[in-house]
């Protein structure tokens, strides 16, 4: 098979590198050197002109993550050592993907906060802290996270959680202007990259689970002024519509849809094919999940689970592929999207390719919107297979769970392949997914009630959670799926694969050297053969890595730089993959590495928990635990992990001096005397005697968790 770039320019680029010598690291930047603008043109032809260059979150417009930087590659990859190493003052999950633009590394932490430093030697050069509120934690549905800056001109951009779209000089790390892009009344947030396209920065929104209607703004980079704005669902038809494509949109949804936003957040994907003069934005879930309560009666729910390509110029409707009509599982579509163009049936197509939440690896005709394959990528139960007529899915019977008919459902809400960047080698022609096989049981909420700043799902994971035997857990632990696969999109087929002892994983970056890079959260930094698979290195991090690395170049040296640090919605939510390395205050960190580098990590320390004196004030009858448990699922779980099991991240509740006090926890939970800290008052959604039902199924759990230990060690 044969691949194409998706340009002359660049495939005249791939010819001009074939003819260069062995080890490329092409025309490179000096150490922290005089800047020059970044706009379209040197981000298009970065590949030809400064491969060692990272100008954009996925460093193409095409979104390929892949680089021609061949210096490191499958002979010497053994050889790579810690260069340097750099401490963030965030204690959060890191999610960015940083970009490297003449000699200097900027990238954003957890709580939004930007940081510049020297890309060769790792000194620190600026931080921008926006300041986000603490309580914004409780806004967030995955961890206080932020995926990446955007460039242009003199200039850094960043969406800070509590929605404003903020820009940075680039040399002085000084705010040049902001503008607040979401209703803060609202429960909107802002955790993803922006993307700037002909001078126009632009950004989208998440807060899908709690009840918002999505949609996507560009800015003028200089000034902030508003170009456009696109909504992604119908609102209020009363109201009428921003544009005919909503106008038909709203024919597929069903009863008050607005009163509930709707959802369809563009929350992190965006490409760009510069020829066609089109944007692409994937979409996300409906807002709530569940499409009986969301839109009874049914219908597609237009655009919510789609992609859809806009007019960058005007923000005007041009096509849409929606993944999963009727979204009912949180099956986003907002999974990296990579422009290729690539021989298909002996024709060269210009194509989008998608590996989404649902499970299916897509391929699209980037110019119209047409369907051309789509295959499971991991196994699946809720459909047979794609409708090549109609390109929709064929849904099993039962993946639609209504009250009284729960659905186990594989891929599930965690995904089969969710915001983690793949890479698309143009060398091997094949993608490297980081994929997760998390079977979700969907219950459905028969007693759902909407409620403000709270997750509005319509599913009721209290009844769908973990089976209360340890052991059990540990047996559905191992059941639990991750890896990294190799895709041929061609042939729509699996070429090899690597299995990982943990479901979630970090992002990748192909390399001209044959090598793919990727993180673990186990705390291992890998390197593989990208033509087999085979481990090439590995390096010891401390903590588990969820971000994509970058590779760059400096000075005739390539170095590979990836953000440590363990969290988001998985970490979060489920505490109990013993995989997970580090410690709950082990240091988030910026590493690279570079053939023969010689720095060293300290040990970390591992986390020590005393238990506390749990001799009852009072006691809790069942029924009252019961409801502490479906409290604590609604409320806390999210942060504090499903049944109280606790993570990597955030205190372990079972350890949690306050369960001895009733007056202690009522002040944390209801008076919000840790605010500051990101606990927020639960006033608005608790009673304190509700309040106090968690504090005895808290309080249960650690005596049932304790007991289990003690069994263990006497065992």
């Amino acid at each position: 098979m044969r691949f194409y770039r998706r340009n002359a320019l660049l495939m005249a680029s791939l010819a001009t590198f074939a003819l260069a010598a062995c080890h490329n690291t092409g025309q490179q930047a000096s150490s922290a050197s005089g800047e020059r603008p970044v706009d379209e043109q040197r981000i298009v032809q970065s590949q030809k002109n400064e491969p060692g260059s990272w100008l954009t979150t996925g460093l193409t417009y095409s979104e390929d993550r892949y680089s021609l930087l061949d210096q490191i590659n499958v002979d010497n990859a053994g050889k790579l050592g810690l260069a340097w190493s750099y401490d963030l003052d965030v204690n959060r999950a890191q999610e960015a993907t940083p970009l490297m633009i003449d000699g200097v590394l900027y990238f954003s932490t957890a709580w939004s906060k930007v940081v510049a430093l020297d890309a060769k030697t790792g000194k620190h050069l600026w931080t921008y802290d926006p300041e986000v509120p603490k309580d914004m934690g409780d806004k967030a549905c995955c961890d206080v996270v932020n995926r990446g800056v955007a460039a242009w001109g003199d200039k850094i951009y960043v969406g800070s959680l509590d929605g404003r779209l903020i820009a940075i000089d680039r040399k002085t790390g000084k705010k040049v202007w902001s503008v607040v892009t979401v209703d803060q009344t609202k429960p909107y947030t802002i955790t993803g990259a922006p993307r700037v396209v002909k001078g126009k920065v632009i950004i989208g929104n998440g807060g899908a689970e709690y009840g918002v209607r999505g949609y996507v703004t560009a800015y003028d980079a200089e000034t902030g002024k508003q170009a456009w704005r696109f909504y992604t669902v119908p609102g209020d038809p009363s109201k009428g519509f921003e544009g005919d494509y909503l106008k038909a949109a709203a024919k597929t949804w069903h009863g008050k849809w607005w009163l509930a936003g709707g959802g369809g957040t563009a929350w992190d994907s965006m490409s760009y094919d510069p020829e066609l003069n089109l944007l692409y934005v994937g979409t996300g879930n409906g807002s709530p999940w569940s499409r009986d309560i969301r839109s009874p009666g049914g219908g597609d729910n237009l655009y919510l689970s789609s992609i859809v390509a806009i007019n960058p110029d005007n923000g005007q409707y041009v096509w849409h592929y929606q993944t999963t009509p009727g979204d009912d599982w949180d099956f986003t579509a907002t999974a990296q999207m990579t422009l290729a163009d690539i021989k298909i049936d002996g024709k060269v197509r210009k194509v989008l390719m998608q590996a989404p939440k649902n499970g299916f690896f897509y391929v699209l005709d980037r110019q119209t919107g047409k369907l051309i394959s789509a295959k499971n990528f991991v196994p699946q139960t809720w459909t047979t297979g794609i409708d090549m007529k109609t390109g929709r899915p064929i849904e099993t019977p039962e993946a639609r769970y209504k009250p009284g008919k729960p659905f186990v459902g594989s891929p599930g809400a965690y995904a089969a392949h969710n915001w983690h960047p793949m890479s698309f080698s143009h060398k091997t022609g094949l993608v490297y997914i980081p994929t997760m096989e998390i079977p979700v049981k969907y219950v459905a909420d028969a007693k759902y009630k909407y409620h403000p700043r709270a997750w509005n799902l319509g599913v009721n994971f209290a009844q769908a959670g973990l089976p209360d035997d340890f052991d059990a857990r540990k047996a559905l632990v191992k059941t639990q799926k991750g890896r990294l696969i190799a895709w041929d999109p061609v042939n729509q087929r699996e070429v090899w694969r690597v299995e990982h002892s943990n479901p979630a994983n970090g992002g990748v970056v192909s390399t001209a050297g044959n090598v793919v890079f990727q993180g673990l959260a186990n705390g291992r930094f890998t390197a593989y053969d990208a033509r087999n698979g085979h481990k090439l290195w590995e390096f010891p991090t401390g903590m588990g890595i969820l971000a994509a690395p970058i590779t760059y170049s400096i000075d005739g040296q390539q170095y590979v730089s990836v953000l440590v640090g363990w969290g988001s919605g998985y970490g979060l939510t489920t505490g109990f993959g013993e995989e997970q390395a580090g410690a709950r205050n082990a240091p988030r960190r910026l590493l690279t590495f570079t053939l023969g580098g010689k720095a060293t990590l300290p040990p970390v320390a591992k986390d020590v928990e005393q238990r506390v004196d749990l001799s009852p004030e009072k006691t809790w009858t069942a029924a009252q635990i019961q409801q502490g448990r479906e409290a604590f699922s609604a409320n806390c779980s999210r942060c504090h992990g499903e049944a109280a099991v606790g993570n990597k991240v955030l205190p372990d509740l079972r350890y949690s001096g306050a369960l001895t006090s009733a007056d202690t926890f009522k002040m944390i939970v209801i008076d919000g005397a840790l605010k500051d800290n990101g606990m927020v008052s639960f006033s608005s959604r608790l009673t304190p005697a509700e309040a106090d039902t968690i504090r005895g199924y808290i309080s249960h759990e650690a005596r049932r968790y304790w007991e289990y230990q003690d069994k263990k060690k006497k065992n």
